[in-house]
């Protein structure tokens, strides 16, 4: 298992970082998505680099700090709780890759959520084998999970508040 755990923050990272440098370029180079897509609009109408890359620090906290906790105490509740973690990004990829074909564009997360995915299957199919599956693992697997969906929404207030003032 301990071979796995800090791959969520190398992998989280590397898919990030392409969020960070293309959104930008993304937007300014479709202005259709925003009439097209008005939910998009709401997301992103404040969006600056600067605010996209606090908004990517602080959702990278828990990834990297959860990850050093596995790694250094290898116990069942940091397993589970990194294994929720890591089932989120999957999930976040997947989705990523299904905006793409939703608005039939490239979008700047969709390279490496193709190259991500898979490699984060194999990963979490391995690393299951390692946890004891149990109504705690699965509540504190959920539990990951709902944390991570209400620390995206904290990330997009924080982008949004925060984003002009550093840009």
């Amino acid at each position: 298992m301990r071979e796995y755990i800090l791959l969520l923050p190398i992998l989280f990272i590397f898919h990030d970082m392409e969020e960070i440098i293309g959104f930008g370029w993304f937007f300014r180079n479709n202005p259709m998505i925003f009439d097209r897509f008005p939910k998009i609009t709401k997301a992103y109408k404040d969006y600056t680099t600067a605010g996209m890359a606090l908004a990517v620090y602080e959702e990278f906290i828990p990834f990297f700090g959860i990850s050093l906790l596995a790694f250094y105490f290898e116990n069942d509740v940091l397993y589970s709780v990194w294994f929720g973690l890591f089932l989120s990004l999957a999930v976040h990829f997947l989705i990523h890759i299904g905006q793409s074909i939703y608005i039939k564009k490239y979008i700047p997360s969709l390279i490496t959520s193709i190259i991500c995915l898979p490699i984060s299957l194999v990963i979490l199919i391995n690393s299951s084998q390692y946890i004891d599956i149990s109504l705690s693992t699965v509540l504190l697997i959920g539990g990951s999970i709902m944390f991570m969906i209400a620390n995206l929404r904290f990330a997009h207030w924080l982008m949004h508040r925060f984003g002009k003032q550093l840009g």
